[in-house]
């Protein structure tokens, strides 16, 4: 990667590594977040629609928002990128407030806790249950919360790993 001219701006920046276009396979894991992240919103309806107890007392429309709207931000960040190819628009939803939001979700969720994942496997088939039934509150917890580091971190760093901010170069007089 170049040295950024001084009179490039963060757009520009951002652009020219967005530009160097989207290799194939990083196209194949976009498309399947898409999948994954709208199956999980089916998963969690079927929750929410059947009554399962997954989702407790607690779980009001706040929390809600909250966890579609994760799923939503991974679909949009992953469609952008994996199925239409757009990096820079990706890559400003996740700079300009994807992540942001997606942070303070998971800390919301974490702090809540609305589920009850003695529940969580109930809305699958008896000879799928085995592959999650294992998880109980405490790893949910547990997930949850290296989830909230991990969009944290992001937050934090992405808007430097896409090259939306740079140094700042002082000219010094020989």
């Amino acid at each position: 990667m170049s040295k950024p001219e001084a009179t490039e701006n963060w757009y520009s920046r951002g652009k020219a590594i967005a530009d160097k276009g989207i290799p194939k396979n990083e196209r194949v894991v976009g498309v399947g977040i898409v999948v994954f992240s709208a199956f999980m919103i089916l998963f969690y309806a079927a929750h929410q629609m059947g009554s399962t107890g997954f989702f407790t007392a607690k779980f009001g429309m706040l929390e809600m928002v909250m966890l579609y709207g994760c799923l939503v931000f991974w679909i949009i960040t992953a469609g952008l990128e994996g199925v239409l190819g757009q990096r820079l628009l990706s890559r400003l939803f996740d700079t300009l407030g994807g992540l942001i939001f997606a942070t303070i979700a998971t800390g919301w969720l974490l702090v809540v806790f609305p589920f009850e994942f003695a529940y969580l496997a109930d809305v699958l088939p008896d000879s799928l249950k085995f592959l999650i039934q294992w998880i109980s509150n405490d790893i949910a917890r547990v997930m949850i919360g290296l989830g909230f580091i991990g969009y944290l971190v992001a937050a934090i760093y992405a808007p430097k790993a896409y090259g939306f901010i740079g140094k700042k170069r002082s000219k010094s007089k020989e």
